[in-house]
Parts: structure tokens; sequence; C-alpha cells
């Protein structure tokens, strides 16, 4: 099959594939670890996939088996997994004057999930901006406070990966020792960056460009309000149910002040909308806490971000449909818009899909891995959602276990419907309609 006659999906799945094999060759050298030997290919394939589908879960610790080579290969990895490669690959052809074709344009309109070319490029051009501005500002913002607590070269050093990494979803850290940043717990400029990067990679950049435009449009989209309010409501109800299950939990909160408390809440709410990193011990979380955060895993971030998951666009169209149903309404009507039926389809198969997914990976580790199911649940979901939260089960997991995330990261970095599209029969044009038939349901 000839590079021209792939469809954009296809070129997606492979573009992707290829930076992790890269990725991989490069942590397997000697010199990207510590130990001075080979790290083994399951593990560096791992890591790579990792990496590069912005996950954030860890077989070897990042901070102390990897050298600064492979810390920085890791950071390289998710600059470009984050972005796309087809926005890093935008950047150079701009850089060298390069004219964007109409194929690369098809590729941006897919890759950055927009339903048209139009103003394609200059999307790219302001995601590249907005992204260099946030994380720069994250990195100064983090190096300063960590300077106090470290040398100054390694401090602008750790400042500069921490905030790649957390704007782009990551959650990659380098204190060592799987801690992330439990010792900051009450550390407020730390929590506050840390929280802003996670959630300003989170929304997505068509959400950024329309704040920005607002002084001069002085409206916002649809799209852009509903991923606001719904970003902010989970943000809120994800706090006070974190809150109130954990408050009397001597392992999480309850050692806490009422600032830590509060100040640990809304971390351990925004880190599940696909970041990974915590300031509190996750395996020591109550149940009702745990299966809390996989379903904000399993939501996610926003169409266009740096994150994975089902979307909070599409969780709010499947909220939107089971009210309508209730009211007896035919249409799903969000701030005065009534929703076309083609994207509510699209929401039901992207929330099915990924369901599938999810139960099917679980179910499969629960007879390969020796470990509680809710344990299963909760890293599989991590590993789809591309969040990097675990309960301690990464570092335990068997050969098939690494195979089968891996491919779960994989999959929820790319989204299921991209690769049911990569992987499926080309979409032909319907000759005839079948009559309608009627079932009974519910």
């Amino acid at each position: 099959m000839k590079w021209f006659q792939l469809s954009p999906p296809q070129i997606l799945v492979m573009g992707f594939a290829a930076i992790i094999l890269i990725g991989t060759f490069l942590l397997m050298l000697p010199i990207s670890n510590t130990t001075g030997r080979p790290l083994n290919f399951i593990d560096a394939l791992f890591t790579s996939t990792s990496a590069t589908c912005v996950t954030g879960l860890v077989v070897k610790d990042t901070g102390t088996f990897f050298s600064t080579f492979g810390q920085v290969v890791i950071i390289v990895l998710i600059q470009v997994g984050g972005l796309g490669f087809m926005t890093m690959a935008t950047l150079f052809a701009l850089a060298f004057k390069r004219k964007i074709s109409l194929r690369d344009r098809l590729l941006l309109q897919e890759a950055m999930n927009q339903g048209s070319m139009e103003g394609i490029v200059r999307l790219i051009r302001k995601v590249l901006f907005y992204s260099l501005a946030i994380e720069s500002c994250g990195a100064i913002l983090l190096a300063f406070r960590w300077s106090f607590d470290m040398p100054i070269g390694r401090a602008i050093y750790y400042g500069i990966f921490h905030g790649i990494s957390m704007f782009n979803n990551a959650g990659f850290d380098l204190f060592g020792h799987f801690n992330s940043l439990t010792g900051y717990v009450y550390d407020p400029l730390v929590n506050f960056v840390v929280m802003f990067l996670i959630a300003s990679g989170g929304i997505g950049f068509i959400v950024m460009s329309d704040l920005v435009d607002f002084r001069k449009k002085r409206r916002l989209s649809l799209h852009t309000k509903v991923v606001l309010s719904m970003t902010g409501a989970l943000i809120i109800i994800g706090a006070i149910v974190i809150f109130i299950f954990e408050f009397t939990n001597p392992k999480t909160l309850g050692s806490l002040n009422w600032g830590g408390k509060i100040l640990a809440s809304f971390f351990q709410s925004v880190s599940p909308r696909t970041a990974g990193a915590n300031t509190i011990d996750l395996g020591a979380m109550r149940q009702a806490s745990q299966f809390f955060i996989v379903i904000l895993m399993f939501i996610g971030a926003s169409p266009g971000s740096t994150g994975g998951g089902i979307k909070t666009t599409t969780f709010t169209i499947m909220i939107g449909a089971v009210i309508a149903m209730i009211r007896g309404k035919e249409d799903i009507v969000l701030y005065r818009y009534r929703l076309p039926q083609e994207r509510i389809f699209k929401a039901l198969t992207i929330t099915f899909l990924a369901l599938l997914l999810v139960v099917g990976v679980s179910m499969v580790l629960s007879t390969t891995e020796d470990s509680s199911f809710l344990m299963i649940l909760y890293e599989t979901t991590s590993a789809f959602g591309t969040v990097g939260l675990t309960m301690g089960l990464t570092t335990h997991l068997t050969v098939i276990g690494k195979i089968l995330i891996s491919l779960t990261m994989f999959a929820g970095r790319l989204g299921p419907l991209t690769l049911g599209y990569a992987l499926g029969p080309k979409k032909g044009k319907e000759l005839y309609r079948h009559p309608e038939g009627k079932i009974i349901i519910g």
C-alpha cells in the first residue's frame, strides 16, 4: 500500500507507531539509564508508549532509573505526542517556508478533530504559540519555587520538564520513588501552577483560541461554552466528592489541616482529567473515591487537547440525550442550539467503543494479573484516558499486562473512533436504504 493511498486516520496511526518505536530504541540504549545496561524491549516500549501517548504510567522510576539523556528522550516524546506529530511536522514546514499541501491540511483536520479545513494552519500556529507560552510560564514559576529546595540549575531543569509534562497532561515527574508531588501537598504555588497547566492543556486549543479572541468577538462558540461549563462542573463536583469520602481517612485527607484538605481535594479532582500527578496516596483512598476517579478518568479531557478519555463534550451529549428522553423531547438543546443527530450517534459510538475496550482489557487482565478487579479497572481506565494514575499495579504487571496496557494507551491517545476508521474498511456511498422497522425498548 502506497503512502498517498492511506487515509488520514491510517497515517496518524502509523505516525504515532513510528514515534513510539523510535523512542523505544532510544530508551533501550545503555546511555538512557543509570545502570549502564540496555533496557529490555518490553519496558522500553511501555515507557515510550506512555510518553508518546502522554499517559504517565511507568514501570521504571523516571527520576532515579533514567539518566538525563533518557529523561530528555521522554520529555521530547511527551511534547511530540501531546501536540501531535502532524503539528510538529507543520512547525518544521512553516520554519522552512514549505507550502502546506491539501493532504497535509486533511491530516491536520483529522489530528485536531476539526469539522473542516478552514483556518486549520492558522489554528496550528496558535497551538504552537499557546503551548510554548503556557509551558514557559509554568516552567518559570515552578523553577522559582524549586530553587529554594535545590540548586538553581537543577530547579530550572525540573521546571522545564514538569512544565512540559503537566501541560501535555503526561504526569511524568522527576522526584523519584514513584512519589509524584506528594511532598508538595501543602504548597499552594506548586498546586495552583500544576492545576493550571493540567486544566489549560485539557480544555483544548480550540477553546484557548476562542478565549483569546473573546475581546474581539464578544461571544464564545457553543463548543467553548460546553467545554468550560462541563470542565468546571466536573472539577467542583469531583473535589466535593473526594473531600466528603476522604475527610476522615487518616491515610489521605484525614491527617491534613483544612487548607490541605481543600487543596488536595481539588488537585485530585483536576488530575484524573488525564494528568497523572497526585499529592496524596491514591492506593490508600477508599474504594468509593477510587471508583469515582475511574469515572473521571473515563470522561477525560476535551476535544483537540493533549488529554484522552471519551471527552467532556461526548459526556455532555450523553447526559443531554438522557434528559431529552426523560422529558419526552426529540432534540438535544444546549445553550439554545439544537444538536444534529450525527453528533449524537458519534458520541454514542465513542462511548460504546470506549466501554468495550476498557471492559474487555480489564477482563483479560483479571486473568493475567494477581490483583483486585478495582485495581485492574483503575489501571485500564487510566491507560485508556491517558491519565497515568495508578494504585500501584503498573510496576507489577506481567509481560502480557504491559503489552495490553501499552495497546490501551495507544488506542486511548488516538481515540477509538479514529482507530476504527484506520483499521476498518473504507467508507462507501450507500446505494439504497432498508425499510424502517420498530423494536421495543425499555
